[in-house]
């Protein structure tokens, strides 16, 4: 039985991977005949796909304090009762906070709270209370993911709670989907990308150290760089120290990401941490290699020495023995490129996420 109405509370200010889950399941859930609306921050990217696509969008100011404002809250309340919600899936922890509360005032009957980061939650008073009191379910992105959420305490919330949903891609649409190329290669030369917001999280700074490496090696090569954020400027001032300019491409936000994965030979991913890698299933959905780190969530995506390669966390020369090695021999590109596509195909589909929500609700 599929649920009747659903409510997508996600008050971020940027794009990412949880907003393109909330924006993929509030629009898979309203073809399927649910009535679904989505909370998010007015005019954020999240807020405009939404618009876009039709689904019923209603804008939110949320901080991590907005649970003391008694107004905010008690709005909150009326329309939560109003609106008569099966469910509620709420994104961030001031989400939690504000949204969680106000639903559970307003008897919603499934209170779900999304974790998509893989960071220790906090085991404070407040948080045993949301998490034993106000939340019925929880959904983690990785398994990563939902061992972090009992980190800081094995009892901070029955486990029982938990259920594990990778973020889906849509193989069909995303084969569909019109592209052109971002980047002509040069003969000769092999083309490598990242994606992601340019965070200390992501960790390109460590992308750029290894082109330096790959440069010494004496490969013939560019890093295109897809993303916008605060590490921008810091970045292409690295990338300047290094003398890599005429080696190092930065894009800026990328739209259409299947056109810059049809763009490169060999993606790279080097975040800190990672609640499900969202980019690497983008990357093997279009048959590319990848060379990632061995740690965090992305052993769960990627198979080492199948998929593609993982190296050992900041180990630059590791790092860079794989590109190369991946770059002398294309055919080995080619398998792990083509294995990456079946490995997508049998655990990543959107179908499948999108059964795991519906059984959950």
């Amino acid at each position: 039985m599929k649920p009747k109405s659903v409510c997508f509370f996600n008050s971020s200010r940027s794009w990412g991977g949880g907003e393109k889950w909330h924006c993929d399941m509030s629009q898979r859930l309203a073809r399927s005949g649910c009535r679904v609306s989505l909370v998010t921050k007015v005019n954020s990217e999240l807020y405009l796909r939404a618009q876009k696509a039709g689904t019923d969008v209603q804008g939110v100011q949320v901080s991590n304090l907005s649970f003391l404002n008694p107004w905010k809250l008690l709005l909150l309340f009326v329309w939560f009762r109003r609106s008569r919600f099966d469910a509620v899936i709420l994104n961030l922890p001031a989400d939690l906070k504000v949204g969680g509360l106000a639903a559970k005032l307003a008897g919603v009957p499934k209170i779900i709270y999304r974790r998509g980061s893989a960071t220790p939650v906090k085991d404070s008073l407040f948080n045993r209370f949301l998490l034993r009191r106000v939340v019925t379910e929880l959904i983690a992105n990785s398994a990563e993911t939902g061992r972090t959420i009992l980190a800081s305490n094995p009892e901070l919330v029955d486990p029982g709670k938990i259920t594990v949903i990778y973020n889906g891609i849509d193989l069909d649409e995303y084969d569909r989907r019109p592209f052109s190329l971002l980047y002509e290669k040069q003969e000769g030369e092999i083309v490598l990308g990242c994606a992601g917001r340019l965070s200390w999280e992501k960790n390109q700074k460590f992308i750029v150290e290894v082109a330096a490496l790959l440069r010494n090696r004496g490969l013939k090569f560019k890093l295109l760089i897809a993303g916008t954020g605060k590490l921008e400027s810091e970045l292409r001032a690295q990338v300047k120290s290094l003398d890599l300019e005429q080696h190092v491409l930065f894009l800026g936000f990328v739209e259409n990401i299947k056109a810059f994965m049809e763009s490169v030979d060999i993606f790279l991913l080097s975040s800190v941490y990672e609640g499900f890698g969202y980019v690497l299933v983008e990357a093997m959905a279009s048959s590319r290699p990848v060379v990632a780190f061995s740690s965090s969530s992305t052993p769960e995506i990627v198979v080492d020495g199948k998929t593609g390669y993982l190296a050992g966390k900041d180990n630059k020369e590791a790092f860079a023995e794989r590109i190369l090695e991946l770059s002398r021999e294309p055919s080995l590109a080619q398998c792990f490129g083509t294995s990456g596509r079946e490995r997508v195909c049998e655990m990543f589909e959107m179908e499948v996420s999108v059964r795991k929500l519906v059984s959950l609700i």
